[in-house]
């Protein structure tokens, strides 16, 4: 996950773990890094925490790596090393006194003084770990941030009770950094980058507020307190996986309102305020997954001056920046050497050819607002190219923030299944791209990406990413159980792991490891289309109910496949509710109509802009078609984002009626010309009345 940093607002000091194990701390003085001490490098350090005696400074340096957790003065001395014998990497730490919270991909445990207390299994990934501060609430009350979008909320090592968040949590904080007046408020930010506060009690939780992604900014990373404002009240400082650094302060006792905001180029790894450069001026450090420090500080670095009162830099600032260029020099000076010995040794004869390193930091998700997938890839150093190929039919959305060069080669569906194949050139030191794609329900297959960096000699690593059966669906915590239903049963020799694997394989965002306990309820939403489906399993048998039969009949037909591949014989039932098809079909009018009426003015701005240009004056223009032409550039965008769109809506209806007469064991496919000629009308009463009367 990058580096973090983590530096004590009451010193003049930062500590930094890196990729390569090394924890490096350094002050400022004088403008220059002083460093204080640095390890040697080792494994990956996975987190970084402050800890020591409570109600004391906080100044002990604790770092988790591989299954080990190792403790360091601000002096750089050893003074613990603590093997867990965990059989996975640490994923998340939290140091509280003697306290130590660990946890792996999937199981979380307590230590004192080194000596295991508790332990718990979760039902999904865990992402983050925090306890409440003990000398507020009088009790040791952790909290996991899950996978599957909750907050567990441990006694022990029972679950006391879960919390329901908008998102997949990330990463947890202690509102104000102490947890609040009564010290049980968490602030929470997620994946898809909602922000929210939440007091837990000790009975049951209680939401505070809830800050949307209204910007369609990335995902939490890190979150700390801070006062820059120097008010009084702490303010938030919010990392995101784009490059965004966010500042909210909080200006009422409502929600808190963002005030300030700054672009950097690559994903916060971590955020934190504190006084490090010069005495009196705050300042916010972040450090970037390539490892990059960058500070904003509340120094002035204007000054007004001259008989006009323009605003000059101060001779410190130009003195740092003279500084900076003279190091820059440097640097570059030396990178020429490097390269020059490089190319030297590589063309002797005793050369050794050896494939440079590079990690990617990839992310897959799927977007809930325009049911597309993003696919973001990050790099330590500058990309090359990403080539992106798929062996299922997907489509290529437009990225504001991606200023890449993309350009596509034909390729062949048959005989080697592909359907995309598109190059991104990307511009000199990008070393984050994001793409976006979205796929087609029921066709499922691989998506790979060839990512190649500028270092020489040329490399590339592939990454793989699973489009699933059901790829548009994801994870919610609860449905409407009054919509009309269809269910499909399915009843065989089969084991619990073997249908959660089959679940896991259709279906995102299920847990890989197998559900404790002897059945398991998961549910889900269609984030194209707005339609559910409830999936219930165990062992010997698996019920699923979907108000849309098109869901119904990708399940039964991939799973179906799944079980002959085993050998394993399957009972299959299901029960079609003629109701839900007429339901279906409303939800998805509307989205219909309105992306009807849009290719409809996209295909008239042309025509409208000559006439416009023949006639100098539109105002004998009817008012619709003068609002077209005020609104073309706006209607251009929204339809050059959505491509094929109408297309996917056209799809989906002929599935669905496809799909119905299939499970009466009827083919219609010769209706479908007939079918596509009513959707043209968008006549919604046609249309169900052409689906009653096909038979």
């Amino acid at each position: 996950m990058g580096r973090q940093l983590w530096p004590p607002a009451e010193v003049a000091a930062v500590v930094v773990g890196d990729q390569d194990g090394v924890i490096t701390c350094f002050g400022i003085k004088k403008g220059e890094a002083v460093p204080v001490f640095k390890t040697l490098p080792g494994q990956k350090i996975a987190r970084l925490e402050l800890g020591g005696a409570l109600n004391t400074p906080q100044e002990k340096i604790f770092v988790a790596t591989g299954s080990e957790v190792r403790g360091f003065t601000k002096r750089g001395k050893q003074f613990l090393s603590f093997e867990t014998n965990l059989t996975e990497s640490i994923k998340a730490m939290h140091i509280s006194g003697a306290d130590l919270f660990l946890c792996a991909s999937y199981i979380y445990n307590h230590y004192c003084d080194c000596k295991d207390q508790h332990y718990f299994l979760s039902g999904d990934k865990i992402n983050d770990v925090l306890c409440l501060p003990v000398d507020k609430v009088n009790c040791i009350t952790p909290v996991l941030a899950c996978q599957d979008r909750v907050l567990r909320v441990l006694q022990g090592s029972d679950l006391l009770y879960e919390v329901e968040v908008p998102g997949p949590p990330t990463v947890l904080a202690l509102n104000s950094g102490n947890g609040g007046d009564s010290g049980e408020e968490i602030v929470f930010g997620t994946s898809d980058g909602k922000l929210g506060l939440v007091q837990i009690t000790g009975s049951k939780p209680i939401p505070k507020w809830e800050i949307g992604n209204e910007k369609k900014r990335g995902g939490i990373l890190c979150i700390d307190s801070f006062d820059i404002t120097g008010d009084g009240v702490k303010e938030l400082l919010i990392g995101r996986d784009d490059g965004v650094l966010e500042i909210y302060s909080f200006e009422s006792a409502d929600d808190p309102v963002l005030r300030y905001d700054h672009a950097l180029s690559e994903s916060i790894a971590s955020v934190q305020g504190g006084c490090v450069g010069k005495d009196g001026y705050d300042e916010i450090l972040a450090s970037t997954y390539s490892g990059w420090l960058t500070g904003l500080t509340t120094e002035p670095v204007h000054r007004e001056g001259g008989s006009a009162e323009e605003l000059k830099l101060s001779q410190e600032m130009q003195s740092k920046i003279s500084s900076l260029r003279n190091e820059l020099e440097h640097l570059q000076i030396k990178v020429l050497q490097e390269r020059e010995k490089y190319q030297q040794s590589s063309q002797s004869s005793t050369a050794v050819s050896s494939v440079p390193a590079f990690s990617v930091n990839d992310k897959f998700t799927l977007n809930k607002d325009d049911a597309s997938y993003s696919l973001i890839l990050e790099v330590q150093t500058a990309i090359d190219i990403v080539l992106v190929q798929s062996d299922v039919p997907l489509d290529l959305l437009d990225v504001d923030k991606n200023s890449a060069v993309v350009s596509f080669s034909s390729c062949d569906s048959e005989p080697n299944s592909n359907f995309l194949l598109a190059t991104y050139r990307c511009q000199a030191n990008t070393t984050r791209l994001e793409l976006k794609v979205r796929s087609i329900e029921g066709q499922y297959g691989t998506l790979q990406a060839y990512v190649t960096p500028r270092i020489q000699p040329k490399t590339c690593q592939v990454h793989q990413y699973q489009i699933k059966p059901l790829s548009l669906h994801q994870r919610t915590h609860s449905i409407d159980h009054d919509r009309p239903m269809n269910t499909l049963t399915l009843k065989g020799q089969f084991s619990f792991a073997e249908i959660h694997s089959w679940v896991v394989f259709c279906l995102p965002e299920v847990p890989e490891k197998t559900p404790a306990g002897e059945s398991i309820t998961f549910y889900f939403h269609n984030t194209f289309l707005g339609t559910q489906l409830e999936s219930t399993y165990r062992k010997g048998e698996g019920c699923f109910k979907s108000d849309n039969i098109s869901t119904i009949s990708i399940l039964k037909d991939v799973l179906s496949k799944e079980a002959t591949k085993r050998k394993i014989n399957l009972n299959i039932s299901y029960d079609v509710n003629e109701e839900s098809v007429r339901h279906t079909l409303k939800l998805i009018h509307p989205k219909l109509e309105y992306q009807q009426l849009l290719a409809k003015k996209v295909h008239l701005i042309d025509a409208l802009r000559e006439l416009q240009v023949h006639e100098g004056n539109v105002d004998f223009l009817l008012p619709k078609y003068r609002s077209i032409l005020e609104e073309a550039d706006q209607l251009l965008e929204e339809y050059k984002k959505q491509p094929a769109h109408l297309e996917r809506l056209y799809g989906m209806i002929t599935d669905l009626f496809i799909d119905k007469f299939k499970f009466k064991g009827t083919n219609v496919k010769t209706k479908v010309p007939l079918l596509l000629e009513i959707l043209d009308g968008c006549d919604q009463d046609g249309l169900i009345a052409f689906f009653e009367s096909a038979a």
